[in-house]
């Protein structure tokens, strides 16, 4: 037999082990260009506010259903290969609207796009647990975070310029966003799969009610709020942006995406400013500071008059939203650690907050405008306030 030296021999080291999971990063942020995708969409179609806010909805329903379910599946399989059939999962959803770009093949690829992020999520950042000090979780999440933010602002510009035929797009105009990322999706496939990674072992819990219950614990249930409102803001804001600056500037859809690439652009900053900051202040001081952009980003989208002034708001809320998951999620994860995979599946289930808040967005823009949304998303930042005097102080 082997000596466990001679088997701990052939383990990567922990910098081997996170290069391809960050790989898996990016490719969490293929979901992100459902909101650009939204308004093409919603133009070659023809369809109304709230026709086109079921579209980010329904991507996001999905993590209601199978949030859960993953964190068991985890247990069972283990997270690598876990997050390995997600991105088979994504793969399968950016191949579909290649071959076609009617309203239900549309809304069947975003769904399986959804199932597969659902499932990568829940299982993405336990993986990520496993691999570093609890103590450095937030900002290597954070990290993460920023990778896939690269792709989420990729996105808008591949869209844009396969709709200006820019780029040559065989036909596929702004479509032509989804055989890129497919390409990029196989690399990550490969590069994971060929990586040996040591797991912790499962948790203890295994039964669907049972990891309900752990929502009974009020800080549990508190941070599943939080990343309700988190997706919330971020989708809300990603579908949004464009739509503010095509009603009060008059501003095409091809030229509305400037909202989203200002968003993405600050949450991508945002990102890696907090991943070098969150290692080294409080959580909860760098938590509170986020919240104070997005109050003063929400406050630019109601009064804003000019369009400089409405892109800085958004250039606000992207900044400020940019650490909230990594700080909500890590918070979770280290008050519970033994139910890692369990907590994990619940915080991303609040990534129903995805689906809630467009569709509450869209009623609220039929009734009031734009503001009725912007509304909608500050009552979110609100939450956000709040959630901040309950998260530990930890740092230096």
């Amino acid at each position: 037999m082997e000596s466990a030296k001679a088997i701990n021999s052939r383990q990567p080291s922990a910098f081997m082990q996170i290069v391809p999971v960050m790989f898996c990063f990016f490719s969490m942020g293929f979901v992100d260009l459902v909101g650009s995708a939204t308004n093409f969409v919603k133009e070659d179609l023809g369809l109304s506010a709230s026709q086109a806010g079921f579209i980010p909805s329904l991507v996001f329903f999905w993590f209601l259903i199978f949030s859960v379910p993953t964190g068991i599946l985890m247990n069972k399989i283990g997270r690598k290969k876990t997050v390995l059939f997600s991105l088979i999962l994504t793969l399968v959803s950016l191949i579909i609207p290649i071959c076609d770009d009617s309203y239900w093949t549309m809304l069947t690829a975003f769904s399986l796009l959804g199932i597969g992020n659902a499932v990568m999520q829940t299982s993405l950042n336990p993986l990520v647990s496993g691999l570093i000090n609890p103590s450095k979780l937030a900002s290597t999440l954070t990290f993460g975070q920023f990778v896939k933010a690269l792709a989420s602002l990729l996105a808008p510009y591949l869209m844009a310029w396969g709709a200006a035929a820019i780029l040559p797009s065989f036909g596929l105009g702004w479509r032509v966003v989804f055989p890129i990322f497919a390409v990029m999706c196989v690399i990550s496939i490969l590069f994971l799969g060929m990586t040996p990674i040591r797991e912790e072992q499962p948790d203890k819990v295994t039964g669907v009610v049972e990891c309900v219950k752990l929502l009974a614990i009020p800080f549990v249930a508190l941070c599943f709020i939080g990343i309700m409102c988190h997706v919330g803001i971020d989708v809300g804001t990603n579908t949004y942006a464009p739509q503010i600056l095509i009603e009060r500037f008059g501003l095409s859809t091809a030229d509305a995406v400037i909202g989203t690439q200002i968003y993405f652009y600050f949450r991508t900053g945002g990102c890696l400013l907090g991943s070098y900051l969150l290692a080294r202040m409080s959580a909860k001081v760098f938590f509170a500071i986020s919240v104070a952009a997005m109050l003063l980003g929400m406050i630019g989208l109601f009064a804003g008059n000019t369009q400089f002034v409405v892109l800085a708001a958004i250039a606000c809320i992207g900044f400020g939203n940019s650490n909230i998951f990594s700080v909500v999620f890590a918070q979770a994860l280290n008050r519970q650690p033994r139910e890692k995979n369990e907590v994990s599946g619940l915080m991303i289930m609040g990534l129903i907050g995805g689906t809630v808040f467009p569709l509450c967005m869209g009623f609220a823009q039929e009734s009031m405008g734009v503001a009725g949304a912007v509304a909608v998303m500050t009552a979110g930042v609100a939450y956000l306030a709040l959630y901040t005097s309950f998260i530990k102080k930890e740092g230096k």
